[in-house]
């Protein structure tokens, strides 16, 4: 087994964690800024609602191409410099938006959209190397880190856009990830000098369970998917039941993402004392209960109890899925997280359209929901038959 400290510059090396959340509080501002910026990009660039998704349809494609390509930048070339590839291509593209017109700032959205794909899989994947004792406990932390910068992004661009200084926040936001590149271009992880010297000395990896792989695509398919179809049709749902209570509607989905944020900041208290696919199985019974109350909704404060419930149990099913990547896969993770990762990217691109065309063929939203609601079903399958049948040196991990 090797240790950081038979790499022989050990003391230089750092576990490098502080920069992953750095990394994951802007990367969640860049990955949601084109929901609150689509008002105002929709009247600079003069486009009608089918144009405007079109630019989420480049950021998806693009993010996704971004996903498949982290694994072989990892492997290649290390975490850190994936790291800087990631924040590089944000900084331009975010820069690129700033005064770019329709055709320009499509490529724009095309560049960042490729630069959090990238950074993504890395950062969760480095966290996961950086910590293997507690790796649930680690990547509940990141991932509330991303969803503090998520939350941040529509509250900073309402900020912003009241004083006339958008182009100014983009410039800024650049900056940061520009600065954070150079950062990371005079530090040296750990967790790369590991897997450098497992190379050079011929390490030789585990085969690879091909039809694991596509289990566990199956599962980030279903999971992001589920969490993007609850977060982005919530205030819909909510406006046919109460359509008078305008305030309130646009508001429910803070209450889903905040209880998302709360139970990844709240999860590696309960990791603790509880195996981590425990913990997976109980939240996802507790997103299955959330939806059917979303289902039986007929006022206002019945939806606002769902989505929370549903946001504090789908929190930490996402970092506990990539803290068992290396029960499920060995040292075959980044060779496969590319795939995984645009797995769940595809579900988050399709759930949701699933959501909008049941509701269009039977003129009934609820009849939409029933599809998070069996992906939250197929979630509770899924980790209660891995509670019984993982060996017990894997659910240690």
């Amino acid at each position: 087994m090797v240790t950081i400290a038979s790499t022989p510059a050990a003391k230089e090396l750092t576990k490098g964690t502080v920069f992953a959340h750095i990394d994951f509080v802007i990367t969640g501002i860049v990955m949601t800024l084109l929901g609150p910026m689509l008002p105002i990009l929709s009247v600079r660039w003069a486009m009608n609602d089918t144009q405007a998704g079109n630019l989420f349809l480049a950021q998806y494609i693009s993010s996704i191409a971004g996903m498949l390509c982290s694994g072989v930048l990892v492997r290649r070339f290390g975490y850190r410099l994936t790291l800087i590839v990631g924040a590089v291509l944000m900084a331009v593209g975010i820069a690129m938006l700033a005064v770019a017109g329709h055709i320009l700032g499509l490529a724009a959205i095309c560049v960042f959209g490729a630069g959090f794909g990238t950074t993504t899989p890395a950062c969760n994947l480095f966290v996961s190397d950086a910590a293997p004792e507690n790796r649930a406990s680690a990547l509940s932390l990141l991932n509330s880190s991303w969803g503090i910068g998520a939350m941040s992004s529509p509250l900073i661009i309402g900020a912003v856009q009241r004083v006339h200084q958008t182009t100014t926040f983009f410039y800024l936001l650049a900056g940061s990830l520009a600065v954070l590149a150079v950062s990371l271009s005079f530090v040296r992880f750990a967790a790369d000098e590991i897997r450098h010297t497992k190379q050079s000395q011929g390490y030789s990896a585990s085969p690879l369970n091909k039809k694991v792989m596509v289990l566990i695509g199956v599962v980030f398919f279903i999971y992001v998917g589920t969490e993007t179809a609850v977060g982005g049709w919530v205030a819909s749902y909510t406006q046919r039941i109460a359509p008078g209570a305008v305030s309130m509607w646009a508001m429910t989905p803070a209450f889903f993402y905040g209880s998302l944020l709360v139970g990844r900041t709240l999860a590696p208290l309960l990791l603790r004392s509880i195996q981590a696919v425990k913990v997976a199985t109980g939240c996802s019974a507790v997103a299955l209960l959330g939806i059917l109350v979303l289902l039986g909704s007929n006022s206002i404060a019945m939806i606002i109890l769902g989505a929370s419930l549903s946001g504090l149990g789908l929190s930490a099913i996402f970092p506990i899925k990539i803290s068992l990547l290396p029960t499920w896969f060995g040292d075959q993770v980044t060779r496969v997280s590319g795939f995984i990762f645009a797995s769940g990217n595809f579900g988050a691109g399709s759930i949701p359209w699933f959501v909008g065309a049941l509701s269009t063929r039977f003129s009934n939203l609820r009849a939409g929901f029933a599809v998070p609601l069996l992906g939250a079903a197929g979630l509770l399958a899924f980790y209660f038959t891995q509670s019984r049948s993982l060996s017990p040196h894997s659910r240690k991990s």
